[in-house]
């Protein structure tokens, strides 16, 4: 498996981690959301407007499907990629995944501020973040291969966490 997927709640750092893992290692990376906006040409939350959770979630699949075909890549998704069946499937077959387990205060600090959460345009986001975590942990822990508690220190510090969980997930998977 060449592809490494980064799994995790909004803010949990995928992106941030993603592509300095990318650099590291000598990979290219993509992050999901973006690659759905670049395609569609126009923003997550007006995806949402347009075509509701579900519409965003069936362009969101078909995206997971094509780039977890990518050979060398490292793939930062959606918070809410794991909501989906299929998704959870195609990731768990087609690369390593990687779940950044982030406590919901720092998820809150990190993304009170942001305008392109559609989930969060809420009345209570830090509620939000909360009830979305309890009903996402075990879907991510489901669909992760290593599971790392993030949001702690810089993200260099969690880059290298991720590459020492790999080195042992990789230790472990090819002994005899």
């Amino acid at each position: 498996m060449s592809c490494l997927i980064l799994i995790g709640m909004m803010g949990a750092g995928k992106t941030t981690v993603g592509r300095e893992l990318a650099r590291r290692r000598r990979m290219r990376f993509a992050d999901c959301d973006q690659a759905i906006v670049a395609r569609t040409g126009v923003s997550i939350p007006t995806i949402f407007e347009l075509e509701g959770e579900a519409g965003f979630r069936r362009r969101e699949t078909q995206m997971i499907d094509e780039l977890t075909r990518e050979p060398d890549l490292v793939l930062a998704t959606g918070g809410g990629v794991v909501t989906t069946p299929l998704n959870r499937e195609l990731m768990r077959e087609r690369g390593i995944v990687i779940y950044l387990d982030v406590p919901t205060q720092v998820l809150f600090e990190r993304t009170r501020h942001d305008r392109n959460r559609p989930l969060l345009q809420v009345e209570n986001p830090r509620q939000r973040i909360e009830e979305l975590h309890r009903a996402r942990d075990p879907l991510y822990r489901e669909t992760a291969h290593i599971i790392l508690e993030g949001g702690r220190g810089n993200p260099g510090n969690m880059v290298r966490q991720v590459e020492e969980a790999l080195a042992r997930y990789k230790a472990d998977t090819c002994r005899p």
